[in-house]
């Protein structure tokens, strides 16, 4: 079993780090940040990141942004003055590809292996080691880490060099978002025209329209239960880096530009915190309707 460092026990952090402990592994976190209680009591707490990297054969990070990860690798406390050749580094955050490789090559002169490793599922995901793990980095540090990979998540796939995880998870950012936004739009038509949108929504789910954001996502908005399982603003964070890869590429994703408006709208109105099915109220707040509410006489007629 291994000694694995774990730096970002937030919402989906947590659970992985249950996860592996289930796997037998021990533990080493980082007491700078918050530690639940119940992994307070059955992981090693030390002091800093660097601390971490000492105690530790593989270290892997779960933090927001890009920031976030280089000052996890790389101020005075951080994980790179810690490290020793041979270890390995595992980012599963969700950040800048270009970054990325930025940051593997720093690692990789310290005589160390760095794996990008961004992961889908959201918290659900997370708790059920269901995730999908898209990896980027060599084959070798790829092996390494599989057995890893593999008790918390069940899609797991080497994409390519360093940077390609993180390239992968971009894609995969706009494709959720550009379907959330579609989910919401139908759902609000068909309640606006007097339909019940749960009803609509469980009778799409029988046809080609099918799909999982429909059915999680689409429950949410129906239900409206915007407790975050994947907050607004991380995925307003995951579009940005989206469409500054497009700009310095020259190209255009005008509905991923579209989707980041309406993210935007959310989060004018206090939203950032919300979950991103609560994307559905910035399109209620400009059609002022909200599609849980009953029906008054107003809507259109069939």
């Amino acid at each position: 079993m291994a000694k694995i460092g774990f730096i970002g026990l937030g919402i989906m952090g947590a659970h992985m780090a249950r996860n592996l402990l289930k796997g037998g592994h021990t533990l080493i976190v980082n007491g700078k940040y918050p530690v639940p209680d119940d992994l307070r009591d059955t992981t090693t707490v030390v002091e800093d990141s660097t601390a971490v990297a000492r105690a530790s054969d593989i270290v892997i990070s779960m933090v927001p942004d890009t920031p976030d990860v280089e000052n996890v690798l790389f101020a005075d406390d951080g994980v790179a003055a810690g490290l020793a050749p041979g270890k390995l580094v595992i980012d599963m955050s969700s950040i800048s590809p270009l970054d990325t490789q930025a940051f593997a090559k720093r690692i990789n002169a310290l005589g160390c292996d760095y794996l990008d490793a961004p992961v889908s599922g959201g918290e659900l995901g997370a708790r059920d080691a269901t995730l999908t793990i898209m990896v980027g980095g060599p084959d070798t540090a790829f092996e390494r880490a599989k057995p890893l990979f593999e008790l918390m998540g069940k899609n797991i796939s080497l994409i390519g060099d360093n940077g390609a995880g993180q390239t992968c998870k971009v894609a995969n950012q706009i494709i959720v978002a550009l379907n959330i936004e579609a989910v919401a739009e139908a759902l609000l038509f068909a309640a606006r025209s007097g339909a019940d949108p749960e009803r609509v929504r469980r009778a799409l789910m029988g046809g080609f329209a099918s799909s999982r954001i429909l059915e999680v996502h689409g429950e949410r908005m129906t239900k409206r239960t915007f407790k975050p399982g994947f907050r607004i603003e991380l995925h307003r964070k995951d579009l940005n880096l989206a469409l500054d890869g497009a700009r310095k590429l020259g190209i255009s994703l005008p509905h991923t530009a579209s989707a980041q408006q309406l993210f935007s709208v959310c989060a004018a109105h206090g939203g950032n915190a919300w979950d991103h099915s609560a994307m559905l109220r910035a399109l209620e707040i400009m059609a002022g309707f909200e599609i849980a509410q009953v029906d008054d006489g107003t809507a259109l007629a069939a």
